[in-house]
C-alpha cells in the first residue's frame, strides 16, 4: 500500500500512462522527463509489482498496472470532483443554519426577513428553535443565538440586527382603579405585576427611563411566564 507521501508518485503513474509516454508527461507537467521516470521506478519498488513494461517504441502497462492504473484514476477523480464541489459552496452559500431564538425574537425581527433571505439564498436550510433560556449556542450545537439585548457569554460576539425596541409598562382599568395609577419607578412597588422568566428561573428586570436617568424595576406578583405573549394575554 502505497504511504500519504507517496500520493505524488500515484499521479505521476497516472500522467504517464494517460499521455502514453514519460516524455509527453513531463511536456505536460512541466517537469524533467528523469524525474519522472525515476519516481514511477521507486514506486512499482515500494509496491513490489511492476507496473509498466518499457519498450524504446512503447509503453504498456502489465496486468497489475491496469488494475492499479484504475483505483488511482478513480481515486483521482473523486478528489478533484470534491475539490470541484467545495468551490461550489465557497462561492453559493449552503447547508444547514440552526438559529436559537426567543419567540419575540424570532416574530419581531427574523420571521419578516424570511421571504428575502430564501430568495437570497435558496441552498439554505434554515432551523428557528424558540427557547426563552440562554443557551451554549456552541454545546448545543447551534450557529448563531438572538436575544434582546447585548449580553453573551464569554467568547461569543454579540452583533446588532435592529433598532432599540421600546417597551411600555401597561395595565388593565380595573388594575389601575383597584392600586392607583403610577407616576414613578417607585410607585411600581405597591403593584402585583406579572414578570418574565427566563429558562434559568431568574426574573427580567424592567428598564425604566425617569429624569433621564435608567432605573430598573423587579416585577413581584403572583405570576410569571416564559413568553412575552403570555403576558400580555394574562
Amino acid at each position: 500500500m502505497a504511504k500519504r507521501e507517496n500520493y505524488n508518485d500515484l499521479y505521476l503513474f497516472m500522467k504517464v500512462v494517460r499521455e502514453g509516454s514519460f516524455t509527453a508527461a513531463a511536456q505536460r507537467l512541466g517537469l524533467a522527463q528523469s524525474g519522472i521516470s525515476r519516481a514511477v521506478r521507486e514506486l512499482e519498488e515500494r509496491l513490489g509489482v511492476q507496473l509498466l513494461v518499457r519498450t524504446t517504441r512503447k509503453l504498456s502497462l502489465t496486468h497489475a498496472g491496469e488494475l492499479f492504473y484504475r483505483k488511482v484514476e478513480s481515486g483521482f477523480d473523486a478528489l478533484d470532483m470534491g475539490l470541484a464541489t467545495l468551490a461550489h459552496y465557497r462561492h453559493t452559500p449552503s447547508g444547514t443554519v440552526r438559529i436559537n431564538a426567543s419567540q419575540h425574537a424570532i416574530d419581531k425581527v427574523l420571521l419578516p426577513k424570511l421571504a428575502v433571505f430564501k430568495q437570497r439564498y435558496p441552498d439554505i436550510r434554515l432551523e428557528l428553535i424558540s427557547e426563552s433560556r440562554f443557551v451554549d449556542i456552541i454545546t448545543e450545537r447551534f450557529d448563531a443565538g438572538i436575544r434582546l439585548g447585548s449580553e453573551v457569554d464569554s467568547g461569543m460576539v454579540a452583533v446588532r440586527i435592529s433598532p432599540d425596541m421600546e417597551m411600555a409598562v401597561v395595565g388593565t382599568p380595573g388594575h389601575f382603579q383597584r392600586y392607583g395609577f403610577p407616576q414613578t419607578p417607585t410607585d411600581l412597588v405597591g403593584h402585583p405585576c406579572i414578570a418574565y422568566q427566563f429558562g434559568d428561573g431568574s426574573l427580567y428586570a424592567w428598564e425604566l427611563n425617569q429624569d433621564g436617568k435608567k432605573i430598573t424595576h423587579q416585577p413581584q406578583g403572583q405570576w410569571a411566564f416564559a413568553d412575552s405573549y403570555m403576558e400580555a394575554k394574562a
